[in-house]
């Protein structure tokens, strides 16, 4: 499956569907039922490479090898998945493409809120139909995850700790017993071989609605962890913001590499509390400061860069969007922002003009 040419973000299958087609001719290893690839493909996906006959694949997560086989075994089991992290640590981004690996769909998806309802759980119905005709598989609303049941595909489901705690527990049935019952019409759905859950939900909610006990056995839980490196986390961002331009048909210069660098390094010691050489300790904003903020600073800096500059990304462009990151609460949040700059920035080799810029925002 492709996208079409005015599709803004494709789905994973529609944009790497050439690599995905490339690898299930290459997969010659034992399959899960309804997978459509192994599991070692699925990693190989995940992870990037190149296959005999040529074909490069993209990485599109840059993490432990071992902690993606982990995830991938889990949902070739009775157990369902739980990506858990701090926010912007690619949860979304590694479920998107596992579906799309797996199931070649990842569409069957179920945004968690506080006001999400068992309804969008399990099923609804089209009430106008419901009581011109009373309940029948024709008023049904089926959910994704109960057509994820039905086609033995893979489900899922963001910020499941967003969900109200009575909510969450309509999952038990369906991950313990591989049931749906539907009450209303005398049946229920069982799911097919290849379905299974993926949830995500961030560490900084833990104690918003935790999962009872009898629900959190249901899943593996694998943590997604921040970069280890600078480099690894100039590589992932690199790599995004390069795609996001391309995308966005931003009429730019690609972002270079020393600008790249400085946000990330701006983002580490700000979220470690430390700078890189390890001589100064600064105080850390509220504001998480991840992988992903940094590659939304990059963007917005390319867009500045393209629009209102001569189309090569400067520290002014990046400068604006660091300073929207840190400072997330306007008192306290703005005199770490000062502090930083004062103490570490001006004193920083080659860092003068990104100084001057970070003061004229402040």
């Amino acid at each position: 499956m492709t996208a079409p040419a005015t599709v803004l973000r494709p789905h994973a299958e529609q944009d790497y569907a050439a690599e995905l087609a490339a690898l299930a001719a290459a997969d010659d290893r034992a399959k899960p039922p309804n997978w459509l690839l192994s599991p070692w493909a699925v990693v190989e996906y995940l992870l990037g490479g190149t296959l005999p006959d040529g074909t490069v694949l993209t990485p599109k997560y840059v993490g432990p090898r071992r902690l993606v086989e982990v995830a991938v075994a889990t949902l070739a089991t009775d157990r369902a998945l739980l990506l858990l992290g701090v926010p912007g640590t690619a949860k979304t981004w590694v479920s998107e493409h596992l579906s799309a690996a797996i199931s070649g769909d990842s569409t069957l998806l179920v945004q968690g809120t506080a006001g999400t309802s068992e309804e969008s759980i399990r099923y609804g119905w089209n009430y106008a139909r419901l009581i011109a005709e009373g309940p029948s598989t024709a008023a049904l609303v089926e959910s994704p995850l109960l057509h994820a049941m039905r086609d033995g595909k893979l489900a899922r489901l963001e910020e499941l700790t967003r969900i109200p705690a009575d909510v969450q527990d309509s999952l038990i049935t369906i991950l313990s017993e591989k049931t749906l019952p539907i009450p209303e019409l005398g049946t229920e759905v069982q799911a097919r071989p290849g379905f299974n859950l993926i949830a995500t939900a961030n560490n900084r909610d833990k104690g918003v609605n935790e999962l009872s006990s009898a629900l959190r056995r249901r899943f593996n839980t694998v943590v997604l962890p921040l970069p280890d490196s600078a480099d690894a986390e100039v590589e992932i961002v690199s790599r995004r913001v390069a795609e996001l331009g391309k995308s966005l048909q931003l009429p730019t210069e690609a972002a270079e590499l020393a600008e790249i660098r400085r946000v990330v390094t701006v983002f580490r010691e700000l979220r470690s509390g430390r700078t890189e050489d390890g001589r100064t300790a600064v105080k850390s904003p509220s504001g998480t400061l991840s992988t992903a903020e940094a590659i939304s600073v990059l963007t917005g800096g390319l867009a500045l860069a393209a629009h209102f500059g001569d189309g090569v990304l400067r520290p002014h462009d990046v400068a604006a969007g660091i300073h929207g990151a840190v400072v997330k609460d306007p008192v306290a949040d703005r005199a770490i922002w000062i502090e930083y700059l004062e103490t570490v920035v001006r004193e920083r080799d080659g860092w003068a003009d990104f100084y001057r810029a970070g003061q004229e925002i402040s």
